[in-house]
Parts: C-alpha cells; sequence; structure tokens
C-alpha cells in the first residue's frame, strides 16, 4: 500500500515538472512570435480588447454581477486602449501603463470580493478571471519582449536638444542589458540546458 503511495507523489513531481516545461516551452514560442509579428499582435490585442469589452457588456445584461465589476472593467480596457498606443513601446510613467496596472488590481480586489460572497461554481468563477481579468494582461505581458529587436525610430524615445539626434548610433549605444520576457527564457535556456558541441575533425 504504502509503494503505490510513494509512487503516486513521485509521479505527481514528474507531472508538474512537464507541466512547468510545456508553459516555457509555449511562452518561449508565443513570445518569439511577438517579436517577429508585432503589427499582427497589436490587431490581436486591440481584438482581445474589444472582445472582453462586449463581455462586460453581456454579463451587464445577462447577469447579476455588481455594476462596479463592470464599471471597473471596462476602464481598465480604456487604459489597455492607451497602453496599446505606443505598442510595442511602454512607458512605465504613461497614463496608460499606470492605470492599467491599477485597474487589474482593482479588478481583482473587486471580483475577489464579489466570488467570496457568493457562491458559483468553479468553471464559472474560472471564466470570469480568464476571459474578463487575465487575457489581455497576459497579451501584453507576452509583449514585453517585442521592442528588443525593433527597427529603432524617432517615435521610441523623445530626445532633447542637448542630447545626440543621430537615431541609429544613440539607439546603439543606448543598447544595454534587455529584460523582456524572451531574453528571459532564452538566459533560462543557455544556463539550464546543457549545450551541445560540436566536434571538429
Amino acid at each position: 500500500m504504502w509503494f503505490l503511495y510513494v509512487l503516486s507523489w513521485i509521479a505527481l513531481i514528474i507531472q508538474i515538472v512537464v507541466v512547468t516545461l510545456s508553459i516555457a516551452a509555449g511562452l518561449f514560442y508565443l513570445a518569439e512570435l511577438v517579436e517577429e509579428y508585432t503589427v499582427l499582435t497589436s490587431k490581436i490585442i486591440k481584438y482581445l480588447i474589444l472582445v472582453t469589452s462586449s463581455v462586460f457588456v453581456g454579463l451587464l445584461l445577462f447577469e447579476e454581477l455588481p455594476l462596479s465589476c463592470i464599471i471597473f472593467g471596462l476602464l481598465g480596457n480604456v487604459a489597455f486602449f492607451l497602453l496599446l498606443q505606443n505598442f510595442p513601446y511602454f512607458e512605465i510613467s504613461s497614463p496608460g501603463f499606470i492605470g492599467s496596472v491599477v485597474s487589474v488590481l482593482i479588478n481583482h480586489y473587486l471580483a475577489f470580493s464579489y466570488f467570496t460572497t457568493n457562491w458559483h461554481p468553479f468553471y464559472e468563477v474560472l471564466a470570469y478571471f480568464t476571459v474578463c481579468l487575465w487575457i489581455v494582461p497576459f497579451s501584453f505581458f507576452v509583449s514585453l519582449s517585442a521592442n528588443e529587436n525593433v527597427l529603432p525610430t524617432t517615435a521610441e524615445r523623445t530626445y532633447s536638444e542637448s542630447e545626440e539626434t543621430d537615431v541609429v548610433s544613440n539607439y546603439f549605444s543606448r543598447k544595454g542589458k534587455k529584460y523582456g520576457l524572451l531574453s528571459f527564457l532564452k538566459n533560462a535556456h543557455g544556463s539550464i540546458l546543457p549545450q551541445r558541441v560540436k566536434k571538429h575533425f
């Protein structure tokens, strides 16, 4: 009896490792696609925001969710639209970025407050969180690495008169360590997985 119990724990650990590696591989592939097709990614995120807004309208018409959840959800989508204006570049101090982060926090607080006091089946709660709260922020999170290899433009940064006006040389002189999701996954791939050594004969 104890042998099967120990075997079940070993199988659980193996499943967790396999699921974690699968998620990491999927994120790596998505980050590669986003980096390659930034214009298409921007359109997809725009449509996701529109779909999420229509879901909030449907919740207002057909469900009994609090009005505050729906209003703050729609305001969060407005902040996501503002954030999408300069895609794939993200300014931390921009109103769109600050509004997006604040709206994500407020929407999660309101959702947790509602679902802890009102019982709903787990799949309904998961559907609300996935479609209304997670899918758009997750798409922006995956898109963080998209601006790492985009060609330099004057829209990337506003220059003062004292700074160098040559866009290309200034871009490459400022290009330092990358902090996007794709860079993180590439560094993890390089440090965790062994590299193949080519033999020269």
